[in-house]
């Protein structure tokens, strides 16, 4: 197959999305595991949280990017 060797600026923005989603997903799994430990370090559950926030809002930039803006 003859793939391009290069990627557009939206493909690279949608690879970049799924990567944070799956970060986003890790970071989940492991705060609940975290939590299901019965008594969590509140510092380490405390900084998993803010670090998901961080990707959740990095996710939003993307998709704001991504999908036009429509008028109705």
């Amino acid at each position: 197959m003859n793939a391009p060797s290069e990627l557009n600026f939206e493909d690279m923005l949608r690879i970049r999305l799924e990567v944070l989603r799956r970060e986003h997903r890790d970071l989940d799994e492991a705060i609940h595991a975290l939590e299901a430990t019965g008594r969590p370090d509140q510092l380490t559950l405390r900084r998993l949280k803010k670090q998901k926030l961080s990707l959740k809002d990095q996710m939003v930039k993307i998709e704001d990017q991504l999908i036009p803006d429509i008028i109705a």
